[in-house]
């Protein structure tokens, strides 16, 4: 159905229901800002409440990545990636980081090992006061080009009365057979430590000399990844993502390294379900170094909203159009929980100082 990606029906079908168990999970990552004033179109509030577990929120907690787990550490940057963007964090030195690893899913009991797809996010702080927030995700691509297609996306996988609504759904966009594709045969690993993690969306950099380029990035590990099946993963313990990075923090500081890619003439920037050749220009810009993880009930991650528009002066959107519908899906998630905070208390005795904005 995808022409680099030839299938039957029957073939297709298999790794379809595959999506429909991960995209949810994928999720509260996008939404529509157009059509405030116009109910028969899209709003963040709609994206919000149908990506909704049929059983309802878990109330305190963000509407999907539900369950994840903090940490903090530092950005060590090389110097190179100011050749990109005038923005501090990419000037030598070492800067604050304060991050969450997390399932892609709204269900904040679902087992580790039933996720596809995970996600890292990050806040790195500056000495000038500005900040860089980011949300990125172990699939190299989207599962679709636009925000109306996956909301429709949504409601097709949700749909049980009619049994051809995905198939359907997938005739009439054809680009999920690479997400499709992906999701059925890359391998899975058996800790966050040995995942990458891609900024799936375009965002324009600005030098110091005014010169801009279209980017993407991603965050690659320095553990070894080692493949595991998905039939063992469903064998592990239900919070073995989280009792494993733990561990190898406490023995160790885990790092990933981080690269930007520039696009080239003709490579879509406004189409996150399309990769960037993989031989485009590639600068290698920093380290990502954890140190310590916290358990989010009173760790500096909880407060933040990591939202992919909080960016420093040498970052901009592009024509891309999610990351500002990440950003309003993102507020209406954030002044949902932040409202049920008495459902998800803290430990009384801990009192935590994020200094996070909405």
């Amino acid at each position: 159905m995808n022409e680099r990606h030839p299938h039957s029906n029957k073939s297709f079908l298999g790794p379809l229901v595959l999506i429909a168990a991960v995209v949810v999970a994928v999720g509260a990552a996008f939404a529509y800002t157009a059509g405030w004033l116009t109910p028969a179109r899209l709003t963040p509030t709609k994206i919000v409440e149908v990506l909704a577990p049929p059983a309802g929120p878990a109330l305190g907690f963000r509407r999907a990545h539900a369950k994840g787990i903090c940490f903090t550490g530092t950005f060590e940057a090389n110097g190179a990636g100011s050749d990109l963007s005038k923005a501090q964090m990419f000037a030598a030195g070492t800067y604050p980081v304060t991050g969450r690893f997390n399932l892609a899913s709204p269900d904040l009991k679902a087992p580790d090992g039933t996720a596809r797809v995970r996600s890292l996010s990050l806040r790195i702080r500056t000495p000038d006061g500005q900040e860089w927030r980011s949300a990125m995700i172990n699939a190299p691509f989207f599962p679709v080009a636009t925000p109306q297609a996956f909301y429709d996306l949504q409601v097709a996988s949700a749909d049980k009365s009619h049994p051809d609504a995905l198939k359907n759904f997938a005739t009439a966009h054809p680009e999920i057979g690479a997400f499709s594709q992906w999701a059925g045969s890359a391998p899975f690993t058996s800790s966050y430590a040995e995942d990458r993690y891609n900024g799936i969306n375009s965002f324009v950099f600005t030098n110091a000399q005014g010169q801009d380029q279209a980017v993407r990035w991603s965050f690659k590990p320095a553990a070894i990844p080692v493949p595991v099946s998905s039939d063992e993963l469903k064998k592990r313990e239900p919070d073995f993502l989280l009792a494993d990075i733990t561990e190898r923090v406490a023995k160790a500081t885990q790092r990933w390294a981080m690269t930007v890619m520039v696009a080239g003439p003709g490579d879509p920037t406004s189409d996150p379900s399309k990769a960037w050749p993989e031989d485009r220009r590639s600068v290698g810009v920093g380290t990502l170094s954890v140190t310590k993880i916290e358990p989010e009930a009173d760790g500096s991650c909880r407060d933040i909203n990591f939202d992919p528009t909080v960016l420093p002066a040498g970052m901009r959107t592009s024509d891309d159009p999610f990351p500002a519908a990440r950003s309003a899906a993102y507020s209406v998630s954030y002044n949902r929980r932040t409202a049920e905070e008495k459902d998800y208390p803290r430990t009384p005795s801990i009192t935590t100082t994020t200094g996070a904005k909405p």
